[in-house]
Parts: structure tokens; sequence; C-alpha cells
């Protein structure tokens, strides 16, 4: 069954409806593309929420967002004011699902991650009930919004701070031929820690085969509406290895998450399948790991995005969302053999905790990695506060009955033995 409310008070209605059936599971879905799945599923009730897509500029340089609302369609309502809010790199995404796990986007590095700019929410809590929190009102639940609010409750309405923007961003595309992919992704780790904070770029790379050698798909976009600054920025990636193409350009932020057009954009096709990992620096080991993982045999693309710059501005105890220190964010879409599986898990000592929205696996072991422990424990007393049922229980599960993140992992090496 799929509710879709169209006001606050039906979302009420859906929680409260759902809390009734709690023999079948519960997804709660914004409207965008959700590469986890874990908006969705088999058998249960889902809450779709895209009917709440309000677009609304307040006072004093900030905006109200409803969940179902989609970034590209909120760049373009704030671009003629000047305004933008930095989110993914899609404009498909769902405004709900990405603010309440993180916001890594395209000025990540200038500006921080999207729940860095978040002021207040609107939440319908597991009883049913619409509760207000920011820094100041239910300060514990707002803190744990901000990296772990699926856990928490539907939001209705988001309130957030906007940054300035110009009318146009440089974008890059640079295609690499790279002969030392493990060197190439050192020196690339370098380059972008090095770069202006208005730097941000993602690199998406296909494991070779004997047709066709590794190739490395550069996208970076530079703030600034500047031909000449954007190119000066662009330079230290130019010798980083043989380009085999490349591309310049400027364009309005909007248009750079500019949805596409039709129907057709979201058929929701296959089983999703996604790692992800969060790293300080691309050094020596992880360069290795990740090129012995794109040596694996399957199918998949690994994406390396920025994840630093101003991100680490905020304490990591300030919100739910912990890896402040993290330079990088490592993803994969696809895999899944046993080769594949293997380097991953070879490469998962070597992270500093995950980004939820790119995580396809499940279980305690999961959440435990994560959320540090500290994290973890408080994350469990608030769950218990807010949640003692476990209702939002399908998505990076924090489950109120275990007493602390080391009997989460004793019960996980338990299940293991059995």
């Amino acid at each position: 069954m799929v509710l879709r409310p169209q006001s606050p008070a039906q979302v009420q209605d859906a929680v409260r409806y759902a809390d009734r059936h709690r023999d079948v599971p519960l997804g709660v879905r914004s409207g965008g593309h959700g590469l986890s799945g874990r908006s969705l599923n088999d058998g249960g009730i889902v809450i779709a929420v895209d009917g709440l897509d309000e677009i609304t500029e307040l006072d004093g340089g900030r905006a109200r967002l409803g969940p179902g609302a989609r970034w590209g369609d909120v760049a373009a309502a704030l671009a003629s004011h000047g305004l933008a809010l930095t989110a993914g790199d899609y404009g498909s995404v769902g405004v709900g699902g990405l603010a309440t796990a993180g916001g890594i986007g395209w000025f990540v590095r200038e500006h921080g991650l999207t729940i860095d700019h978040l002021r207040s929410v609107e939440v319908v809590t597991a009883d049913g009930e619409l509760v207000h929190a920011s820094a100041t009102e239910n300060a514990d639940l707002f803190w744990a919004m901000r990296g772990a609010g699926a856990n928490f409750g539907v939001v209705v309405s988001f309130e957030f701070e906007l940054h300035p923007v110009g009318s146009q961003v440089g974008f890059a595309m640079l295609v690499f031929a790279p002969e030392d992919i493990a060197g190439f992704l050192q020196d690339w780790g370098t380059t972008i820690e090095a770069a202006h904070p208005s730097v941000t770029g993602t690199l998406t790379i296909s494991p070779s085969s004997r047709a066709r050698p590794a190739m490395a798909q550069a996208l970076i976009v530079v703030d600034s509406d500047d031909a000449d600054t954007v190119l000066d920025r662009l330079q230290p990636f130019a010798g980083l290895a043989p380009m085999a193409d490349q591309s310049v350009q400027l364009m309005p932020y909007a248009s750079l998450l500019a949805q596409p057009a039709g129907p057709e954009a979201n058929l929701g096709r296959g089983e999703p399948l996604g790692h992800s990992g969060l790293v300080r620096h691309l050094d020596a080991d992880v360069a290795r790991g990740l090129a012995d993982l794109l040596s694996s045999k399957s199918s998949f693309i690994l994406s390396v995005r920025s994840a630093g710059g101003a991100v680490a501005e905020t304490p990591a105890d300030a919100t739910a969302y912990a890896w402040r220190d993290a330079n990088f964010f490592v993803a994969t879409l696809g895999g899944g053999s046993l080769d594949f599986e293997k380097h991953w898990n070879q490469l998962i000592p070597l992270f500093e905790g995950m980004y939820l929205s790119f995580e396809t696996d499940t279980g305690p072991d999961v959440v435990a990695r994560a959320f540090p422990p500290a994290h973890l424990k408080r994350l469990r007393e608030l769950k218990r506060q807010w949640d003692p049922s476990g209702l939002f229980r399908d998505n990076f599960f924090i489950d109120p009955t275990v007493a602390d993140p080391e009997a989460a992992e004793l019960s996980v090496a338990d299940d293991s033995v059995r």
C-alpha cells in the first residue's frame, strides 16, 4: 500500500495507520531516485511525501522546503535571487532523504554539508505528533535528524539558511587515461585537498578489460563566474594523467542540477547494489585498495567524491553525521560478485565511517560502521525516547533495545557463529 499524503495532517494519519500495522514493513519515500532502495519494500506500506514539495523563500536569506521537492527545482527557484543551497549532485534527488542523511554536493568544500545549513524541521514522530525541532527546541531530536533522521520520523518541512551563488559556475569534464590507477588516485587526492575551497570534484572509474583500459572521468565544479579564475583553479588537474577528452564551460548552477526531461528518467529497474566509505586521504594504502577493487572480476562503477573543506568547520559532535575529517567519499554502484566483495571487504578497515545514502548492506554491523560509538550510544538513547518500539526500522535501523554499540557488535558475532 502506498499512502500519498498532501498535508502534514495527512502524514500524521499515515504514520498512525502504519503504527497499527507493525507486522508489515514501512518505507518513507521523498520522491527522488532513492539509490539504496530502502524507501520501498515488498508487501508493506510506503509513505510517499512527494506531494509535500513546497519551495518558499523566507526573509533573512532562508527558505522553507518540503521533503518532496527535488533539488533541481530548488536550485531553479532560488537562482533568480542569487541564492543557492549546497545539495546533492543530481537535480532528481528528493530533499527529504538527502537532508536527513548529510548532503554531499557540488559546493561541499566551500559550504559544507546540506545539514550544516538546516535551522529547523517539522517532523511527524512515531506517535503521530507534529514536532518542531531546532537548536533551541527539542535540540536532541534536531541533533539526530541531521545525519540519522530516517530513524526518528517523517519530516514535513525544512527551514534552511541559504548561501549566495553567482550567475554561473565553472563546470569541467575531463577524461583521463592513466597508466597507473593507484598513482593517479593519490595525485588526484593531493590536488583536490590543495585546491581552492570553491573547487569540488568527482571521479568516476569503471574496471578495465582486455578490450578497454581504465578511464577516469572527472567532473569538477568551480564556484566562480569568472572564466580566468575557473581556468586558473582547474590548471593543477591538467597534468595528472594523459587526457582523452576535456570540456570546460560556464553555466548556471540550476542548469548543472537540471533534471532529465520526461517520466522515463527514473524507471527504478533492477535491484540496487551499492557500498560506501569515507576516508581522510587518498593515501597509498587506499589508492592501492581502490586499484585492486577495479581489477576485480565484476561490473560496477567506482565514484570518488569530494567531502572535505568546510565540512570540517562543524564539530564532529554537533550532528549525528560525525565524519567531519573525511576528505573523500568512496561509493560503488553494481558489483556483487564474490571477487568484488572480497576486495571491498579488504577496503573497509581503511574507511572512517560511511555515507548512508549509498549503502545497500543492512544489519547492526553496518550501523556500527555508520556512526562512531559515542554517536551511536546517544542515538540509541534518543531512539528509546522518540521511537521506543521501532516503527521507523527500514532505513539503517538503530535498535533501541541494544544497550550500547559493543553489545551490537557481540550480537553480530553471535549471529555469525550460529
